[in-house]
């Protein structure tokens, strides 16, 4: 019986040590081409923790906040820069758990972006400034809004989160589902999985782009470079996400805001015009259009259209 359980016990070091390796493999695999380059931007450092981003231009600020997303970066916004850059001063930044900022292990909420934003206004831009946001991240900047008002002007969301889906809150199964995947190594490797660059392919080429032959290698490359970085610590923000923890009914805060907003979608579709009622229902001021031939990243698949809708804007 004592033999049973030492083999027991040594069959499975043997299994979680294999699995490290494996995790560690998995993670020089997706970061040796080093695509995002860290001495290209700034450190701003946070209460909790350094965060990535960029400054370009001159003129009126305006802050890009890129989706939020283990795999996600503040790249998404670099077909736009040069021509952003040209008549504002441009933030871009990796938010916190995403590309080159820290990804400490700790439950990720959206009230933590709000402090986030705000913080990153206050400190680091100093005045008030336009923003476009991007998915999920439209939530937190018009929480952040509707907290400060007065550090902000014109907001721009693309293809934000539907107020429905913003209701979702954590379960019992959810909660099991952060669990796991907050384990060391057995957490590592069902992220890592998850994070594989075919997945990574074919979230681009079935739902983030409307025609799968426009991906690039290089997005590709950088979203998966991206979801490895920091030691794979991009899974405890997936945790988070997965345990709809980031998740916050953002109706009291949209309809309280008078700033100007506008909603920038891909492709009219039925789910998408519901999206937008939504919140035109909450604030009868918001405006909206939609970009046809493309999907979740219009403004990597066609640029030029979301540059004309910002300087109509802005």
């Amino acid at each position: 019986m004592k033999q049973k359980i030492k083999t027991g016990i040594l069959m499975t070091a043997l299994a979680v040590g294999s699995l490290h390796i494996v995790n560690r493999c998995a993670q020089a695999f997706a970061t040796v081409k080093n695509l995002l380059d860290k001495h290209k931007g700034a450190f701003y450092d946070w209460r909790f923790g350094q965060v990535y981003y960029t400054k370009t231009g001159g003129g009126s600020p305006l802050l890009l906040v890129h989706d939020l997303a283990p795999a996600a970066s503040s790249y998404e916004w670099d077909l736009l820069l040069k021509d952003l850059s040209a008549n504002h001063t441009v933030y871009c930044l990796d938010l916190f758990g995403c590309g080159r900022s820290d990804k400490p292990n700790l439950t990720y909420t959206n009230y933590f972006y709000v402090q986030l934003i705000n913080d990153f206004i206050e400190h680091v831009i100093h005045e008030k400034t336009d923003i476009i946001a991007t998915g999920l991240s439209s939530s937190f900047v018009l929480m952040a809004c509707s907290t400060n008002p007065d550090a902000y002007n014109k907001i721009m969301m693309i293809n934000p989160e539907s107020i429905s889906n913003l209701k979702c809150t954590p379960s019992k199964r959810s909660r099991i589902i952060k669990f796991i995947m907050d384990l060391p190594i057995v957490g590592t490797a069902v992220y890592n999985m998850q994070m594989r660059r075919e997945n990574i392919e074919y979230l681009f080429t079935e739902k983030y782009f409307y025609n799968p032959f426009s991906v690039s290698k290089k997005t590709l490359d950088i979203y998966h470079e991206a979801a490895h970085l920091d030691e794979c610590g991009g899974k405890y923000l997936l945790s988070s996400l997965d345990g709809f923890y980031l998740n916050a009914d953002i109706s009291r805060a949209l309809n309280s805001i008078n700033n100007s907003l506008f909603i920038l979608e891909g492709r009219k579709t039925a789910e998408r015009e519901r999206t937008v009622e939504g919140y035109v229902l909450l604030n009868s001021a918001v405006e909206y259009d939609f970009i046809e031939n493309t999907e979740k990243y219009p403004q990597m698949e066609n640029p030029q259209a979301v540059l004309e809708y910002v300087d109509m804007f802005f």
